[in-house]
């Protein structure tokens, strides 16, 4: 303790020397006056000082937690993991969420709404991405243009074709899984880096393209007067339309959900967990490991060619600017905050980084300040996610020798 407040003392002190003649001295040039504000470096200065001990207190109970873990020390589990492990609170909780998400629209005004559904839309993405980058261990970059092939087929088809929302639904999502394949393909030899770089230039191609390519996308000018989704052939306001849109997005994020757990736990979610170990102990181990990626890439852009073709129904309204690299970078941020592989965790960090940008509208110039300095918070303090996905671990336990009878 002692020497965390030394240490953070010192730091203060040094940034306000290093601030001193920014916050302190304003020099009036029209007036030949200088002014000293003397309030803004103390401030600064405790300011600081309580940052710079925090961080020193939490970064001393992390690696003190670390030396009991190495030492062999087992510590009770927490309050916290207690209740999540029992099935009873578990089931609660979920029935709990369930609900809160049934009334939302009938408790919240219209653009809340419309908020949480853009926050839905994003899950159903981050889940797909989930199960190439967090289950299957491929880092992927451009995810984004599968996004932009589930808008842009609804979108053409309905405009060439009269394609309805219904029927453009599974289309996009089977060509979202075509490009999906059509990426697989020339990647199954390249991991890491290249891997990511590749992927990047497939999503701005895409991307280049639809802005380009006039007979076909309308270019920069973009696709409008896409209908929203039909139901039962009801003459619905806006406004309904909207809510009908958010439980069409709540029983497709259930429905994600349902089928993203089970492929997790099915004998290809094993193939992509031992993948993301160690794509060589995996193929020595008898996996197709070309199987298992083309796979984990084809059903990964299926999810988001959904989103997409909901997507362009809710915004009635695309152009290439919707589909930049920022959002492959802001979907890729929801699986690792959320967890690698986490399906908690991905559904919680994409509700978070999604709602929070604009719960903070009223910290206009620092908002995305507070939102840098939580993702760094965030990398430090739980590297492994807000949701550790828990791994399978199988115990051999050794049969008991047989006593041999005496004659």
């Amino acid at each position: 303790m002692k020497a965390e407040f030394k240490k953070s003392l010192l730091a203060a002190l040094w940034f306000m020397f290093l601030t001193f003649p920014i916050t302190v001295v304003r020099v009036n040039t029209i007036e030949r006056t200088v002014a000293w504000r003397w309030e803004r470096l103390i401030w600064i200065g405790a300011a600081t000082f309580i940052l710079s001990f925090i961080w020193r207190r939490l970064l001393h109970r992390k690696q003190t937690g670390r030396r009991e873990v190495s030492a062999g020390e087992v510590r009770p589990p927490s309050r916290w993991k207690q209740m999540a492990a029992d099935p009873r609170l578990k089931g609660l909780a979920l029935s709990a969420a369930a609900l809160c998400f049934l009334v939302i629209p009938l408790l919240f005004s219209w653009n809340k709404t419309i908020l949480v559904t853009n926050a839905l839309i994003y899950v159903v993405i981050a889940l797909g991405l989930n199960i190439v980058v967090g289950l299957a261990g491929q880092l992927v970059l451009g995810y984004v243009a599968f996004f932009a092939v589930g808008a842009y087929s609804y979108a053409l088809l309905n405009y060439h074709f009269a394609v309805g929302f219904w029927a453009a639904l599974p289309m996009g999502a089977a060509l979202a899984a075509a490009f999906g394949l059509l990426l697989g393909f020339p990647v199954l030899r390249l991991r890491g880096d290249y891997l990511a770089i590749v992927t990047l230039g497939f999503g701005e191609i895409i991307r280049i393209v639809l802005e380009n390519w006039n007979a076909l996308s309308f270019g920069p000018s973009g696709i409008d007067n896409i209908p929203p989704p039909g139901f039962f052939g009801l003459a619905l306001t806006l406004r309904q339309t909207h809510i009908a849109i958010y439980y069409l997005m709540v029983a497709l994020t259930l429905l994600t959900i349902l089928v993203v757990h089970r492929l997790q736990h099915s004998r290809i979610g094993r193939s992509w967990e031992a993948l993301r170990e160690d794509e060589t102990a995996a193929q020595a181990m008898g996996i197709d490991t070309t199987g298992a990626k083309l796979s984990a890439f084809a059903l990964g852009a299926c999810w988001a060619g959904m989103a997409g073709v909901v997507f362009a129904a809710k915004q009635k309204f695309i152009n290439p600017g919707n589909f930049t690299i920022w959002e492959s970078i802001l979907v890729l941020c929801i699986v690792v905050l959320g967890g690698m592989g986490s399906i908690a965790g991905v559904v919680l960090a994409a509700l978070v980084l999604v709602i929070l940008p604009e719960a903070l509208r009223v910290f206009a110039d620092y908002r995305w300040l507070l939102f840098g300095a939580l993702l760094v918070l965030m990398m430090v303090f739980r590297p492994g996610g807000l949701v550790n996905a828990r791994r399978r671990a199988y115990a051999f336990e050794p049969s008991a020798p047989e006593k041999s009878e005496r004659p």
